[in-house]
């Protein structure tokens, strides 16, 4: 909500209906003696038209707003602000983010599974502010997309880049864990964790997932799994990144998550199984509060001054009334 350091300005904005009113009582009439070409039988001046008189109409509104504006201007409108600025350190959370092609199954509230996990990520991280996080993406490789990051804006910015099929088709789990768990392995943070989200087995990549289990716990590094999606006949459809070439169709989608629920418990961490909206936002919420940590912080006041956004909306108000009438309506002064 704004607020305005020169309230008196407003005070100007009278002028519009005294205008008026001085009007009506003849009070500008200037002394002079009517003569029009109707004298010489000649025709008096008329509106051209239903449309001549409405733009009028439109051009005398519009130059009431652009006075509105300019008065608003003067007014000097702020808006005030305080922003949390956290002088502890938060916990690190690192996601590890299948992007297979089967993650372009259909079967989460109508949402491909790659969608709906970039969907909870962004409320968890919004609802955060004080963590950092990190995003690794994972298929027959794994690549470091954002180290762990206070810059939300920067990590939603990467999250949202990712696409189905960049690193190839299988899912290198334990290369996936590996990098993530180097990138937080120097960490100083007070709490550490991992969430994996996929919806397959290990069947890439040179790490076994179960070495990389021990590694996590070795570092202190709680490990989440999100095993996401329905089993059964699903509906898939994605772009080949290489070629272009849209594949669509159904999915046999079916996977054992044994493995993945032992190296959950290996790092002292918890498997989720993802089959809706609901589940993966409980599964986030748990996260959220286990990964919770005591920050201390200030609130830092940052204002914003509207004086130059009211004064460009006024400047453009009254340039369209001047189009309006000197072009349109061929008004001469």
């Amino acid at each position: 909500m704004p607020v305005f350091e020169n309230p008196a300005a407003f005070l100007f904005l009278l002028f519009i209906p005294g205008l008026y009113i001085c009007r009506k009582l003849n009070v500008f009439r200037k002394i002079a003696f009517p003569l029009t070409f109707s004298d010489w039988e000649g025709k008096s001046f008329v509106w051209e038209g239903k449309i001549s008189k409405i733009i009028n109409v439109i051009a005398t509104i519009i130059s009431n707003l652009g006075f509105i504006m300019l008065v608003i201007a003067f007014s000097k409108p702020i808006i005030h602000q305080q922003e949390r600025i956290y002088t502890s350190k938060g916990a690190d959370i690192l996601f590890v983010l299948d992007t297979s092609p089967s993650m372009a199954s259909k079967d989460i509230a109508g949402m491909s599974r790659l969608e709906a996990a970039k969907m909870g990520i962004r409320t968890l991280v919004n609802s955060n502010k004080g963590a950092s996080f990190g995003l690794i993406s994972m298929a027959s490789e794994a690549a470091a997309i954002v180290p762990p990051t206070v810059d939300h804006n920067l990590f939603i910015e990467r999250l949202d880049s990712l696409y189905i099929g960049g690193l190839g088709d299988g899912s290198a789990i334990g290369i996936g864990l590996s990098s993530a768990i180097y990138h937080l392995m120097a960490s100083s943070a007070p709490k550490k964790c991992i969430v994996l989200i996929t919806d397959g087995e290990n069947n890439a990549g040179a790490v076994h997932p179960d070495t990389a289990a021990i590694l996590a716990k070795e570092n202190n590094i709680t490990l989440y799994i999100f095993g996401i999606g329905t089993k059964g006949t699903v509906p898939i459809e994605y772009i080949e990144p290489t070629t272009g070439k849209v594949y669509s169709g159904f999915y046999e989608s079916e996977f054992d998550t044994t493995a993945l629920e032992t190296i959950a418990s290996v790092a002292n961490g918890r498997f989720f199984g993802i089959e809706s909206t609901s589940a993966l936002s409980d599964a986030l919420a748990t996260i959220s509060r286990k990964e919770s940590v005591t920050q201390t912080f200030h609130y830092k006041s940052m204002n914003t001054k509207l004086y130059t956004t009211f004064l460009f909306l006024a400047g453009v108000l009254f340039c369209f009334v001047w189009f309006m009438r000197r072009v349109i309506l061929k008004e001469i002064v």
